[in-house]
């Protein structure tokens, strides 16, 4: 019965794309082994989402899109976070196709090399009917600094829902040094990919942002503050993100 809901399930996937960057201006047009960074995205996401469309505010990634023969909407400049770029272009492509979708897959646009995996097992979370929002964690490797603040942990619940999400590395482990923890516990790091019931994307891209978010600089404790529940799919596939010009070097490099 959950298989044939998820296969009756109407799933749109959205690439966010921004032109300015602090770091990266321009990052989703950088090539990559001769084709947009955004058309990598594109291409690895449509082969697994019939509908998907690329969300931008500049017209420089619009035409870079639209001449690969990609499907892209125009959106305003001056949204706050991608959730809400998301949630316009939504509105905008139901209009233009006259379809009503479901579930929204909110894929972030710097990850070239996006995993099948991760973008099965987020559209799987829709299976159980109580998910309102899903996103994806990783195990940290022993290698990883579970330190890093720029890498948000996640505490999960017992049925994979998130507790909270933190710079912060949670749980602390009362009695052992640090340097022990990850011997200790398995610690999650978040994986940037969202996807929402479309009537749920509507309703939290209309809240104020709240203290936690503020706090953490993370927006998805505005939903947990909220009372919304957050499914997790756990994933051992690592992600590969273009956050400077040294990570999509290092890429390229790899690639050849």
């Amino acid at each position: 019965m959950h298989k044939q809901l998820l296969l009756a399930m109407n799933f749109l996937a959205i690439i966010p794309a921004r032109y300015a960057s602090t770091r990266f201006p321009g990052k989703p047009l950088v090539s990559i082994l001769g084709k947009p960074m955004i058309q990598w995205v594109y291409e690895r996401t449509s082969a697994h989402f019939a509908d998907t469309w690329v969300a931008t505010d500049d017209k420089r990634i619009f035409e870079a899109v639209t001449s690969f023969g990609g499907r892209v909407v125009m959106t305003s400049d001056s949204h706050k976070s991608g959730t809400d770029r998301i949630a316009e272009a939504l509105e905008t492509i139901e209009r233009l196709s006259g379809a009503k979708y479901d579930v929204v897959i909110n894929v972030q646009g710097d990850e070239p090399l996006i995993a099948t995996d991760h973008l099965s097992t987020i559209a799987s979370l829709f299976d159980d009917d109580s998910t309102q929002i899903g996103t994806l964690v990783k195990p940290f490797a022993a290698d990883e600094d579970i330190f890093n603040p720029n890498t948000p942990k996640v505490v999960l619940s017992a049925d994979n829902r998130a507790l909270y999400f933190s710079r912060s590395v949670i749980p602390y482990i009362r009695g052992a040094e640090s340097c022990d923890w990850q011997s200790r516990h398995t610690y999650y790091k978040h994986i940037g990919m969202y996807a929402y019931r479309a009537d749920v994307l509507r309703q939290i891209t209309r809240l104020p942002q709240s203290s936690l978010e503020l706090a953490e600089s993370l927006e998805q404790l505005r939903w947990l503050e909220n009372g919304y529940t957050v499914r997790v799919g756990i994933t051992n596939v690592e992600t590969v993100s273009i956050d400077t010009p040294e990570d999509l070097e290092k890429l390229n490099q790899s690639l050849k």
